[in-house]
C-alpha cells in the first residue's frame, strides 16, 4: 500500500503526462511567480511600509508550500540524496530556507544580513527551468560547443590585454589611461560596444585604434552566437517525455523507454 502511494506521489510531483501532474505544474510555476512579485513588492519601501504584514503572510504561506513539495519529492524517491544534490534540489532547497533562517536573525543588528538572505528568494525563478522542455535542447547545445566557446574566451582575452598595453602606450596617464589593467577596462567596455565614456582616447592615433576595436566589436559579439546557433542545429534529440526514475530521479526517458537508461529500474 505504501509503495503505491508513493508511486502516485511520484507521478503527479515529477511527471507532467497525467492530468494530475499537469496540474500539480501549473499551480507550482503559478506559485513561483507569485512569489518572485512578492519578492519586487517588497522592495519596494512604501508599498513594503504600507502591506508589510500581508507581505509576511503571503511569504509564510508560499514558504510552506515550498516545504511541503520539497519533502514530498523527498519521500516519493528510493534515494532522496540523489535529488537533495542535484541541481534543482539544491535550487529548490534556496528558495525555501531564507524564511526560516530570518527568524535567528531577529534583531535590528541583523537587518543588514535580513536583506541579503531575502534576495535568496530569487532563486525560485531558476524552479521554472525544469518546466521550460526547449532548454533541454539549448543546454545540449552549450555543452557541446564549450569547447570552442573557451578557444573563443581566450583569444578575446589575449586580444584585450595586446590592445590594453597598445592604448596605455599611445593614450598614456594624461588621457586617462593610468595603467595597463585600467586600460584594460577601456578595452572590454569598447569590444563589447557597451562604451561607458568615462575614459576615451584624446590623440588621433588612440581615436584611430578606438574606432577599429567598435568594428571588431560587432564582429567578436557575433561568434560564440553563431557556435552556438550551429550547435542548436545539429541538436537532433529522440521524442522524451517528462517520466522521472523512481528511484535514481533521472529524466528525459524516451517515449517508448520501458526502464531507466541511468539506473535500469522499470519505469511506471
Amino acid at each position: 500500500m505504501q509503495k503505491n502511494w508513493k508511486t502516485r506521489l511520484h507521478e503527479v510531483i515529477y511527471e507532467a503526462d497525467t492530468k494530475e501532474g499537469k496540474w500539480f505544474d501549473i499551480i507550482l510555476i503559478l506559485t513561483i511567480l507569485a512569489s518572485i512579485v512578492l519578492v519586487m513588492l517588497e522592495s519596494v519601501e512604501s508599498f513594503d511600509r504600507t502591506y508589510h504584514d500581508f507581505l509576511d503572510l503571503s511569504e509564510w504561506i508560499i514558504t510552506v508550500l515550498f516545504s511541503l513539495e520539497y519533502l514530498a519529492r523527498i519521500i516519493c524517491i528510493k534515494k532522496p540524496s540523489k535529488y537533495i544534490f542535484s541541481f534543482y534540489g539544491i535550487i529548490d532547497l534556496l528558495a525555501t530556507i531564507p524564511k526560516y533562517i530570518s527568524l535567528i536573525f531577529a534583531g535590528t543588528h541583523a537587518l543588514v544580513a535580513l536583506r541579503a538572505l531575502r534576495l535568496l528568494r530569487v532563486f525560485r525563478i531558476l524552479k521554472l527551468a525544469r518546466y521550460i522542455s526547449a532548454s533541454r535542447g539549448l543546454i545540449q547545445a552549450l555543452r557541446a560547443s564549450k569547447g570552442k566557446i573557451l578557444v573563443f574566451l581566450f583569444s578575446v582575452a589575449v586580444l584585450t590585454i595586446i590592445l590594453g598595453t597598445v592604448m596605455y602606450l599611445v593614450e598614456g596617464p594624461e588621457n586617462g589611461f593610468d595603467s595597463i589593467p585600467e586600460s584594460m577596462y577601456w578595452a572590454i567596455v569598447t569590444l563589447t560596444t557597451v562604451g561607458y565614456g568615462d575614459i576615451s582616447p584624446h590623440t588621433p592615433l588612440g581615436q584611430f585604434i578606438a574606432s577599429m576595436v567598435m568594428i571588431l566589436g560587432y564582429a567578436i559579439i557575433a561568434v560564440p552566437t553563431g557556435i552556438v546557433s550551429a550547435e542548436l542545429v545539429k541538436t537532433d534529440t529522440p521524442p522524451t517525455n517528462t517520466q522521472h526514475c523512481p528511484n535514481c530521479g533521472a529524466s528525459q526517458h524516451n517515449d517508448s523507454a520501458k526502464f531507466c537508461y541511468h539506473c535500469g529500474e522499470e519505469l511506471t
